[in-house]
């Protein structure tokens, strides 16, 4: 999976199909990622001895193949790729050719000439 944290991204199938967000956690075990402001669910705690009952508002993990990368140059979705440039490898939009900057945790920059 090429999404890392902080992505914007558009997600493309479902029920929030259409929707834009930012990627908030990413799971690449089980190939889901988490999008702010997608898939929100509420879940109803009850009662207990200290608290009062609750709803608890969410958003849900969607499949990482449902939503796909926002083009910086276009605004469009597009797939990632990679190149590697002087030794490092970069994400690069495959749509419009633009150099993507590594986002938060798990970037994939990395020195290939170690």
């Amino acid at each position: 999976m090429k999404l890392c944290v902080n992505d914007p991204v558009i997600v493309i199938a479902g029920k929030d199909a259409g929707k834009e967000g930012t990627v908030m956690r990413v799971d690449r075990k089980h190939n889901r990622v988490v999008v702010e402001g997608v898939n929100k669910q509420i879940r109803h705690k009850k009662r207990t001895m200290g608290e009062p009952g609750r709803r608890e508002e969410f958003f849900a993990p969607l499949d990482a193949s449902n939503v796909m990368y926002k083009d910086p140059k276009t605004g469009k979705p597009t797939r990632l790729g990679y190149k590697i440039e002087n030794g490092a490898k970069i994400r690069i939009a495959k749509k419009s050719g633009t150099e993507v900057p590594p986002q938060g945790k798990g970037t994939f920059t990395t020195n290939l000439t170690a």
